[in-house]
């Protein structure tokens, strides 16, 4: 795989990620990428990748919303 077909398989996980976040807290797709870009949800998923994309749907919501928790508590 090239690099950019690397790059892009890794976008397409993260927008997957977007929409089940989105779809479960009843947000606007804008509400979610404010959310998840500002508690850096988003580079977790992409440094994290290998080891996330291969989890259900279910769980990635889960691990999502455990880190931003953890963000929150973290800086109040």
């Amino acid at each position: 795989m090239t690099e950019q077909a690397y790059r892009d398989t890794i976008a397409f996980f993260i927008s997957f990620c977007v929409e089940i976040y989105k779809n479960a807290h009843a947000l606007t797709g804008a509400q979610a990428i404010e959310r998840l870009s500002s508690s850096g949800v988003l580079t977790y998923l992409e440094k994290h990748y290998e080891a996330i994309h291969t989890q259900s749907a279910q769980w990635i919501l889960e691990e999502i919303d455990e880190f931003m928790n953890a963000h929150k508590a973290a800086c109040p």
